[in-house]
Formats: structure tokens, C-alpha cells, sequence
């Protein structure tokens, strides 16, 4: 039975208001939007922060370039004013690159409409738009869009968030370190990218190892993370407070 296509819910127009007299750094008559965060309980504790990797790998090549910037800028001004603050549109448009035009077919006006297409934002009213602080996984009905390795990787994304946390910042670090390795880095190098990415130390140390003595991709393949010749790795030191997401870039690969 084909599976059955499935269209986006058209959203509501959204309709900016001219700038009150009182609307910060926006000059009188400018068309403003006024922007507030998006609270939701069920699916905020499952996502990422908007600047995060996941959102550049995964999401940018369903809402595009313009929708995921835009996302990011106002997630930018609700970091700055929690409470919301009114945006001036023809402004955050030229900064963006798409022109100051505000009809309703420009580049900034569907990058808005992508936003709340995509249940990314949603209109309150005239004049004042929720956007979401954490971003859900992608639904699967997008990810099918998306290349094959991208879809193999968000796989192995979706398995890995059942792990523990640090076994998630292992299994990164590894992946990470095994690629440095393929290109010709060796140890040192290795284990000093990982330390300036934030990793751990102990953590940097046994990635930096395992990926220069080949023991790389057999870390990440068998099933909890051990050796496949059934010999079990050392077990790392208690680390208290390890950061999952370290600053460093997690691109996909050709693993299932």
C-alpha cells in the first residue's frame, strides 16, 4: 500500500504592526513582529538548542538556509530578552541577505511562513509570533528527504540518545578521533583537537588511543560499544559533570 503524501498545513498569515513609539532600536512606522518563546513541555526535555549541529545537519536541508538562519537570529533575541521583544522586519531581513522587501512572496516573508509550516514557530495573534527555543528531533516523514548518509546517520543519533551521557560524549569523541586518525594525524594531535573540543581529558586520552591502534570503528560497531572480539574495553574513570555537546563538528559518515 503506498504511503501517502503528506502536506504541510498551510499557516496563518502573520501581520506585522507599525513600530509603537516605545518598540526598541526600531524607527517609527517600521513594520515590527514582536517575538516570544514558544513553551512547550512535551517536546522541549527532547530537543536541541537551535545553534546545534543536529539542526545544521538534519533540519537546514528540509525548512533551508534562510528558515534555519532566521530560527537562529530570533532564538538569539530571546536569549537576550527572555520575555520577547519586538523584531523590526525590514531590518533582520537585510542583515539576513534577503532584501528589505515585506510583501508577501518575498524571501523574508516565507522564511517566515517555512518557520511556522514546519511547527518551528507559531503565529499568536496579530502581530506576534512563538518560536520554539528547543528544536524536536525531525519528524520521519522529512527525513526521507534527506541524502542517504544523513538519513544513516540521524539513525545512529536516534540509538545513541538512549546511552548514557557519557557514553554519548565517548562514542563522539571516538568517531571524531577515528577520522583524525584516516587522515594522517597522529596521537598527540589527536588527543590536543579533542582537548580544544572540549572533551574531557580521559575521555580525549582513550579516543586519541583506541582511533590510532585501529580500534576505532570496531568501538563503534559492536553492540554496546565494546570490542567485537568480545574482549571488553577499560572502563573509564568517574567523570563528574561531562558536557555531552562539545564544540566540535559531528559530520556524517558512511556507518549505518
Amino acid at each position: 500500500m503506498p504511503t501517502p503524501t503528506v502536506i504541510p498545513t498551510p499557516p496563518r498569515p502573520l501581520r506585522p504592526v507599525v513600530s509603537r513609539p516605545d518598540a526598541a532600536g526600531s524607527p517609527p512606522g517600521s513594520p515590527t513582529l514582536r517575538i516570544v518563546p514558544w513553551v512547550d513541555p512535551v517536546a522541549d526535555p527532547h530537543g536541541v538548542h537551535p545553534c546545534s549541529r543536529y539542526v545544521e545537519l538534519y533540519w537546514l536541508g528540509i525548512v533551508g538556509p534562510s528558515t534555519t538562519w532566521l530560527l537562529r537570529r530570533l532564538n538569539y533575541g530571546l536569549e537576550v530578552h527572555g520575555d520577547g521583544y519586538d523584531l523590526n522586519l525590514p531590518d533582520t531581513a537585510r542583515s539576513l541577505g534577503l532584501g528589505d522587501k515585506m510583501g508577501k512572496n518575498s524571501p523574508f516573508r516565507r522564511a517566515l511562513a517555512r518557520l511556522i509550516t514546519f511547527e518551528l514557530a507559531r503565529s499568536q495573534g496579530p502581530g506576534e509570533l512563538a518560536v520554539r527555543t528547543r528544536i524536536p528531533p525531525l519528524p520521519l516523514r522529512h527525513l526521507s528527504r534527506l541524502p542517504d548518509s544523513l538519513q544513516r546517520s540521524h539513525r545512529r543519533w536516534i540509538a545513541e540518545q538512549q546511552l548514557p551521557e557519557v557514553e554519548q560524549m565517548r562514542r563522539r569523541a571516538l568517531r571524531l578521533a577515528t577520522g583524525l586518525a584516516d587522515t594522517g594525524h597522529d596521537r598527540a594531535t589527536i588527543e590536543r583537537r579533542l582537548a580544544q573540543w572540549q572533551f574531557h581529558p580521559a575521555v580525549a586520552f582513550h579516543a586519541a588511543g583506541a582511533a590510532c591502534d585501529g580500534r576505532g570503528d570496531q568501538d563503534l560497531t559492536a553492540p554496546g560499544g565494546g570490542a567485537r572480539t568480545g574482549q571488553h574495553r577499560p572502563a573509564l574513570p568517574l567523570l563528574p559533570h561531562l558536557p555531552v555537546r562539545a564544540c566540535a563538528p559531528d559530520l556524517p559518515d558512511g556507518s549505518g
